[in-house]
């Protein structure tokens, strides 16, 4: 999970990009990155680690010059989160001088790694499987264009020969020297992008005449309500566009057969609530998957002795609030949150997480005082701090502590782009829930149902229709089709290493 944007403006757009990556901070904490281009084709790169307010400075704001950009938030899935070499954007000179950011996370790294060096003869200089992304892009690039100028139509024949050569999750946006930006998604369409579009406004116009629409591609459509851009549509699965420094829009279906299975996890916790995902909005998903989480504690547990309902905030909020409403229960907030503390849950380390929860959450004994309360959790991923809570709750005063999660049990890794890389982190792998109840130190556990969490999300469909979900952190159904045992346990031997 990472956030990605990229601009074509007007005027600079290096604030624009700052903006957008304050908006899109949820998805990355480890290491901030911003690119733009001038129009005289000189590329400028920020990286550093950190969250966008601690390391960007007036200084960097004002090296990153041009009318064209794109920008990243890291959170570390493959390599080292603590390495400057890993940070993004990646840049290569040839051809034309490209420089790339990426949201996702390929499968066939070990394959590519080795077609690179001895087929197309590209050194990698890092374990980040965007380098390798933008070096087999780099790669057809050269192949399929030639010394003329680089054109849309060779542009997308690179593309689609990227296609075919990497494997698993990627939205990628790229800045090519002297031509534009361009952006795609792989053809399951697993990690999000968006196009927006902002007219200039009359003013602009008045003053230069040569004024152009202004454009932005994004993982999140809150970056385009935010720049009061319009939102034109979410890039379909496999598609490329590509838009030059005068801001004329070129499109085509780069994949042979694409199909719209997009990530369940975005919906359950990595995305912002106000935003809209493949025409479904997330705060309204979560809200049904509270609905449904709610009949089937009904089913599952006496609730008459239940007093409260309380969410862990924030991205459970929704999800408890629906099921304090279904089962007619009291909603209350007994957590409070320090908003100064990470997340959890995408901090490196498990010492890194353990310590921080505590930090990061107080429990306000008056709500919990002689009470059973019923926890709302989006999801439970290693249990450590669905345990701290339950234990924060005791302590706090509670008589008892039903807890439950608007996600099912999360028994497998997650290999597209979300940091749940072996079985053996997993408190649900191999494990009855019972058997998760007792080890959370909870009184009753309930999780949703496969079904009824896939129910929450395409029941929000409108103009878009799905394909289907990945589903594959519950089920072990890997939509791409391209993992197998073998290569989770050299990713777990790796992680272990």
């Amino acid at each position: 999970m990472c956030g990605i944007v990229g601009m074509i403006g007007n005027s600079p757009v290096n604030q624009d990009i700052y903006d957008a990556l304050l908006l899109l901070q949820h998805r990355g904490q480890d290491s901030t990155g911003m690119a733009t281009a001038e129009a005289g084709g000189h590329l400028h790169l920020f990286r550093a680690r950190g969250q966008v307010r601690e390391v960007v400075r007036t200084r960097d704001m004002r090296s990153l010059l041009g009318s064209a950009g794109l920008g990243h938030v890291r959170y570390a899935t493959r390599g080292a989160a603590s390495s400057e070499e890993e940070q993004q954007p990646f840049y290569v000179n040839s051809p034309y001088g490209i420089t790339l950011v990426h949201n996702g996370n390929l499968t066939n790294t070990r394959e590519l790694t080795d077609e690179l060096r001895h087929h197309d003869r590209r050194h990698v200089n890092s374990s980040s499987d965007t380098e390798l992304l933008l070096n087999v892009l780099a790669s057809e690039l050269q192949a399929t264009t030639g010394p003329t100028d680089l054109t849309p139509e060779g542009i997308f024949n690179a593309v689609a020969a990227t296609h075919t050569r990497v494997e698993g999750a990627y939205a990628v946006i790229a800045l090519i020297a002297h031509h534009g930006l361009l952006a795609f998604r792989d053809p399951f369409g697993i990690r999000p992008m968006v196009l927006g579009r902002r007219h200039p406004s009359p003013e602009l116009l008045a003053e230069h005449p040569d004024a152009h629409d202004e454009w932005v591609v994004a993982s999140e459509s809150l970056v385009l309500e935010n720049g009061n851009y319009e939102l034109v549509r979410e890039l379909a699965p496999g598609e490329a566009v590509f838009i030059t420094p005068e801001g004329k829009l070129f499109s085509r279906q780069c994949a042979a057969t694409p199909s719209l299975k997009p990530c369940s996890f975005e919906y359950v916790y990595l995305a912002r609530p106000d935003s809209v995902m493949n025409g479904i909005s997330v705060y309204d998903s979560r809200l049904r998957m509270g609905a449904r989480l709610a009949r089937t504690i009904a089913a599952h547990m006496p609730v008459d002795d239940v007093d409260v309902v309380m969410p862990i905030p924030d991205s459970a909020r929704p999800a408890a609030m629906e099921v304090a409403r279904v089962l007619d229960i009291e909603y209350r907030e007994g957590f409070f949150k320090n908003r100064y503390v990470g997340r959890t849950f995408i901090m490196p380390g498990q010492a890194v997480r353990k310590k921080s929860v505590r930090q990061k959450l107080n429990a306000m004994s008056t709500e919990f005082a002689g009470k059973h309360v019923l926890l709302v959790d989006d999801s439970i991923v290693r249990g450590t701090t669905s345990s701290q809570i339950i234990e924060m709750a005791r302590a706090a005063g509670a008589e008892k502590v039903t807890f439950a999660s608007a996600a099912p049990p999360i028994r497998y890794p997650h290999v597209y782009g979300i940091n749940i890389p072996t079985e053996s982190e997993l408190i649900a792998a191999g494990r009855s829930i019972p058997e998760i109840c007792e080890l959370l130190g909870a009184d009753h556990l309930i999780y949703q149902e496969v079904e009824d969490l896939e129910g929450a999300i395409l029941d929000g469909q409108t103009d878009h229709q799905l394909d289907g979900l990945d589903l594959s952190c519950f089920t072990g159904e890997y939509v791409t089709g391209s993992v197998t045992r073998e290569y989770l346990d050299w990713v777990a031997a790796a992680q272990e290493s």
